[in-house]
């Protein structure tokens, strides 16, 4: 099998769609399948291609610094028109030729494959750009799409288009990969597609080691944080849609019950208005920027929870990476987090949707945090259930197993 897979050179890229990407092909090693990755909208000047241990890389460089949601579909359009050309003149071995989706804005290029080559396409729905958009308020959604033409503002056009043409890939692919059954169900409701087009396949993680117990002294020093005060640990982008403003509020609650405890804020974005909403307890809270993985592994280390407070999440794979470190979980009861993180392994709260808005009950996560802090014999348990879930249902080789199966059968 030929396999070719499609990322985009954009902030997912680097966080849930590159860790995706990544454990696919650690997963597929030593399956016969030659696997390339196409990084569409690289910076690079020309077309480049390197090759890995386990794929060969092709970077097709941005002719445009544009995308569908800037409002530029005909460039859009031309770019994956030139992407195609590209590939017809570099793709050798066209034997059981599977082109495999996960950027949002394939719908041109799926629609041209399946012109020009014997192939089959695939895509796996990472997450859609009204619920990013929107912090997944579907009522809010609705309620844009049920205006008149005239009434509907630019931006929300501009929403509307993206979906139709995220609405035309999951058309133009023979496959979707959903990573959940409430993404599943959702696709169903709302796009009308086929139940057995659908395939549920959670993301998974190759296992760590996680150490012996004496290292975490040394690593809270080279972190500098106390030996004493219990860490409190935030992975993922700083977008408004992942919930931190939310834990930023809460977290002084915290601090109110118990002084002692640290927040770290692992991930890049703007943190201006994190800034200002953390001025009262700045000094408690530690933002490291992007990290390399084996830094943020430390983090999970010495982190005594995990906290995940979503306002939307299709999956929520930063979940999976605090349960495989045996992390106590406080997680958002929302859509595919809500299946990730179940009452074994961690504490829930809801997401409360307004018309206009969603929102986090800040007093009732800071009561699920205290609550961990304050019954660390519960925190175990449920860290030890954690650990337990990960490897029964998103370990590397469950998800080698899925993945494989799945691209069996498209030539089945």
């Amino acid at each position: 099998m030929n396999l070719y897979l499609f990322n985009a050179t954009d902030s997912a890229a680097t966080y849930g769609i590159g860790t995706y990407l990544n454990e696919l092909t650690n997963a597929l090693e030593g399956a016969g399948i030659n696997i390339h990755i196409i990084h569409l909208h690289s910076v690079c000047s020309e077309f480049e291609t390197v090759k890995t241990d386990h794929a060969e890389h092709w970077y097709v460089p941005e002719a445009y610094r544009h995308n569908t949601f800037s409002g530029d579909v005909q460039k859009l359009e031309n770019y994956c028109h030139n992407a195609v050309y590209l590939l017809r003149l570099h793709i050798g071995d066209t034997a059981d030729l599977v082109f495999h989706f996960n950027y949002n804005q394939s719908q041109f290029l799926a629609g041209e494959l399946k012109a020009v080559f014997d192939c089959k396409t695939a895509y796996t729905v990472h997450f859609t750009k009204w619920s990013q958009e929107l912090c997944g308020n579907l009522s809010l959604f609705h309620a844009i799409r049920s205006k008149p033409d005239s009434q509907k503002s630019p931006y929300e056009r501009l929403l509307l288009t993206t979906d139709d043409y995220e609405s035309l890939l999951y058309e133009k692919s023979d496959r979707v990969i959903a990573l959940s059954s409430s993404m599943k169900n959702f696709l169903c409701s709302e796009y009308r597609l086929d139940p057995d087009k659908i395939a549920v396949i959670t993301n998974g993680l190759d296992g760590i080691n996680p150490g012996p117990e004496t290292c975490r002294d040394a690593l809270r020093k080279k972190w500098q944080l106390s030996e004493k005060a219990s860490v409190i640990l935030f992975a993922g982008r700083l977008h408004p849609v992942k919930g931190l403003l939310f834990l930023t509020r809460a977290f002084r609650k915290v601090l109110e019950t118990v002084p002692d405890c640290h927040l770290v804020v692992a991930g890049s974005g703007h943190h201006g208005m994190y800034l200002k909403e953390a001025e009262a307890s700045r000094a408690k809270i530690t933002f490291t920027g992007l990290l390399e993985r084996k830094d943020l592994y430390e983090l999970y280390r010495i982190a005594d929870m995990g906290v995940v407070p979503s306002l939307y999440e299709p999956f929520g794979l930063v979940a999976v990476e605090m349960m495989m470190h045996g992390l106590p979980v406080v997680a958002t009861a929302t859509s595919g987090l809500n299946e990730v993180v179940d009452e074994t392994c961690g504490l829930k709260i809801p997401v409360v949707e307004h018309p206009d808005r969603v929102e986090l009950d800040t007093g009732l996560l800071a009561e699920k945090i205290v609550y961990l802090l304050e019954h660390p014999d519960e925190a175990d348990r449920l860290g030890r259930n954690a650990r337990k879930r990960y490897g029964e249902r998103y370990s590397g080789e469950v998800f080698r197993k899925s993945m494989l199966d799945f691209y069996r059968s498209l030539y089945g």
